[in-house]
């Protein structure tokens, strides 16, 4: 009897330590699942609006376009927004001010959607080393060609030149870095005491809390002045395009 007792007990003990045992099959297909990309769900017919994004990207230039154009999707019987960033890889950026985004497309390797708006915030190497990003640069390039409209906040508009999209256009960047623009680029038309300047498809402003005054001029330019003061008032906003100073270049 007590020898059927162990014998039983052995059995158990053997049981539990099968039934604990992890299964390396199930382990492997668990990680390999975990490291799948799963890209933003894109709605059709609307404008898709990409965010370029990188290490040292300013939080003000990015946040404010993108909480404009977002909140298109709130609005009815308008062509809405589609937002989405991308970058050159897959990890996680960090913002100047420390701010971790995980980009939604890698452009390096990733089939991309084609881009209606190109949104380039700016970022903090947009005047010396990100200047000499062959394939960023040659990534604006692409877009350029089938993009509605490329537009940038800051010192983005020294990208945009970079890429040769603001020969014989108008343009701005930040105030206190005309001058550097100026010099760097010096075949450009570049005006101060402006906070945007819209020219052919290009829109480029001074940057900072001014983002969101750009921002709302490329809504009020697509879907009238009612709509944008709509997505003004959501975001407390006082919006009145004859207070801002511009410049669009009519053709």
């Amino acid at each position: 009897m007590q020898k059927s007792f162990l014998i039983l007990l052995s059995i158990l003990i053997l049981g539990c330590s099968e039934i604990k045992k992890p299964d390396p099959l199930v382990a492997t297909e668990t990680e390999s699942t975990s490291n799948i990309k799963t890209f933003p769900k894109l709605v059709p017919n609307r404008y898709n609006v990409a965010f370029l994004v990188m290490d040292g990207t300013y939080n003000t230039e990015f946040t404010a376009p993108y909480d404009i154009f977002q909140h298109t999707q709130y609005r009815k019987s308008i062509k809405q927004m589609n937002v989405f960033t991308v970058a050159n890889t897959d990890q996680p950026i960090t913002t100047f001010e420390g701010l971790k985004i995980i980009p939604d497309y890698n452009y390096t390797k990733d089939s991309i959607p084609k881009i209606d708006i190109l949104v380039v915030p700016s970022a903090e190497h947009h005047l010396d080393t990100d200047l000499e990003d062959v394939d960023m640069i040659n990534f604006i390039k692409e877009v350029d060609k089938n993009a509605l409209y490329m537009t940038s906040h800051c010192d983005g508009a020294f990208v945009l030149a970079k890429a040769g999209l603001l020969e014989d256009k108008v343009s701005t960047t930040f105030p206190s870095d005309i001058d550097k623009m100026k010099t760097m680029f010096p075949g450009l038309d570049i005006r101060k005491e402006v906070l945007f300047v819209h020219d052919g498809k290009y829109i480029t402003s001074a940057g900072g809390a001014k983002s969101f005054e750009a921002a709302l001029y490329l809504c009020e330019y697509l879907y009238g002045s009612e709509i944008a003061r709509s997505l003004a008032g959501g975001l407390v906003i006082d919006w009145k395009l004859e207070d801002v100073p511009h410049l669009i270049i009519k053709k």
